[in-house]
C-alpha cells in the first residue's frame, strides 16, 4: 500500500506540472495576440521563434548528453529529408497560420476554432490506422462540429479571413500531430524523446516557412521602423526582446507538454487541455474584452462535451482492449527521462542495472 505522504507528494508534483504547462500554453496565446496588435509580421515572428527553439533544444540535448554520458541521436541526410520533412512542413504551416490569424480574430474565436483540430486528428488517425474505427466517434464529430457552428453563429466579433486561417491550421494540425506520432513511434529513427524531435524539426520548419514569409512580409519588414529601418537603438532592442520572450514561451510549451506526459500520462495532458481552453476563454472575456452571447457559450459547452467524450472513450478502450496509440515513454524507460526530473540516485541505479545485464 502506498504511503500517504508519497501520494500527496505525487499529487502535488502533478498539479505543479499541469500549472507549469498552463503558464506556457495560455501565456503564448495571449502573448501572440498582444504582439500582433503592434507588430504585424506573424511569419517573421514564427521564424524567430523556430530559431530560438532550435538553439534551446540543442542546449538541452547537450545537457542531457553530459548527464547520461550517452550520445544523442542524429539522423543522416537521407532519413532527415525523406522522413522528417513532411512532419516539419505540416508543423510550420500549422504554427504559421495560427499566428497569422491573430491579426484578424479574437482569442475566444481562435480557441474554439482550434479545438476542431480534434476532428482532423481523428480523421487522419483513422487514415493512418492509428485509431480503431468506433461508432461513438460519429457522436464526437457531431458534438464538436455543432459546438463550433453554434459558437460562430451570430458572433459579433467574427472575421471570416481569420476563421478560415485557423480552420486551415486545424486541418494541417491534424496531419501534423498524426505524422509526429508516426515519426516518434519509428524506433529505428530514435526520435522517441520530443527534445530530439524538436531539434530535428526546426531547421526544416524554418526552410518550409521562409518562402511564404518572403512573399508576404519580406518587403514590409525591410521598410519597417521597428527593425530594419530603425532610427534608434531602443525600439530595435525592444522588438528583439519581445520576440525572444515568445520564442522562450514556445520552447517552454513543448518542454512542459513532454514533462507532463512523461511523468503522468497522455490522458492527463488531454484533460488538462480541456480545462486550459476553459481558462483561456474566461481570461479572454474578462481581460481582453471578447464578447460572447448565450448561444456562443452553449456552443462552447457542446464542443467541450465532444472533446471530453473523445478523451473518455480513449481511456475506456485503452483499459479494455489495450492502447490503440503508443504513449510517450515514461518511468518505464529511464533513457527517455530528462535530467531535470532524474535524481542522481536514479541515475546510479540505472547504471548499476545496466552493468549487471
Amino acid at each position: 500500500m502506498a504511503c500517504p505522504v508519497s501520494i500527496i507528494c505525487r499529487a502535488l508534483r502533478n498539479v505543479g506540472l499541469v500549472l507549469f504547462y498552463y503558464v506556457f500554453s495560455i501565456g503564448i496565446t495571449f502573448y501572440n495576440k498582444w504582439l500582433m496588435k503592434g507588430f504585424h509580421f506573424p511569419l517573421f515572428m514564427t521564424l524567430v521563434h523556430l530559431t530560438i527553439i532550435f538553439c534551446l533544444s540543442a542546449l538541452t540535448r547537450c545537457a542531457m548528453q553530459c548527464w547520461t554520458r550517452k550520445p544523442r541521436v542524429t539522423l543522416g541526410w537521407k532519413e532527415y529529408l525523406y522522413k522528417v520533412a513532411p512532419t516539419a512542413l505540416a508543423t510550420a504551416l500549422d504554427i504559421g497560420l495560427s499566428n497569422w490569424s491573430f491579426l484578424f480574430i479574437t482569442i475566444s474565436l481562435y480557441t474554439m476554432t482550434k479545438s476542431s483540430a480534434v476532428l482532423f486528428i481523428l480523421f487522419f488517425s483513422l487514415v493512418f490506422k492509428l485509431e480503431e474505427p468506433n461508432p461513438f466517434l460519429i457522436l464526437v464529430v457531431l458534438l464538436i462540429a455543432s459546438g463550433l457552428f453554434m459558437f460562430t453563429l451570430k458572433s459579433t466579433q467574427f472575421n471570416l479571413e481569420g476563421f478560415i486561417m485557423v480552420l486551415l491550421a486545424s486541418f494541417i494540425g491534424g496531419i501534423r500531430w498524426t505524422l509526429t506520432q508516426v515519426l516518434m513511434q519509428k524506433a529505428e529513427l530514435g526520435l522517441q524523446n520530443p527534445i530530439d524531435t524538436m531539434y530535428h524539426l526546426q531547421p526544416l520548419m524554418f526552410l518550409g516557412l521562409f518562402p511564404l514569409f518572403v512573399l508576404n512580409e519580406g518587403l514590409g519588414l525591410s521598410t519597417t521602423e521597428k527593425l530594419f529601418r530603425v532610427s534608434e537603438l531602443q525600439p530595435l532592442l525592444y522588438s528583439l526582446l519581445t520576440l525572444s520572450v515568445g520564442g522562450t514561451l514556445a520552447f517552454g510549451l513543448g518542454f512542459s507538454e513532454f514533462l507532463l506526459v512523461s511523468r503522468t500520462s497522455s490522458l492527463t495532458l488531454s484533460i488538462a487541455g480541456i480545462f486550459k481552453e476553459v481558462c483561456t476563454l474566461l481570461l479572454a472575456v474578462g481581460f481582453m474584452g471578447d464578447k460572447m452571447s448565450m448561444v456562443n457559450w452553449l456552443g462552447f459547452v457542446v464542443c467541450l462535451s465532444g472533446i471530453s467524450l473523445h478523451v473518455g472513450l480513449k481511456t475506456y478502450y485503452s483499459k479494455g482492449t489495450g492502447p490503440s496509440l503508443r504513449p510517450l515513454p515514461g518511468r518505464d524507460n529511464p533513457d527517455m527521462e530528462l535530467p531535470l526530473l532524474t535524481s542522481r540516485e536514479d541515475a546510479c541505479e540505472v547504471e548499476d542495472e545496466e552493468e549487471e545485464d
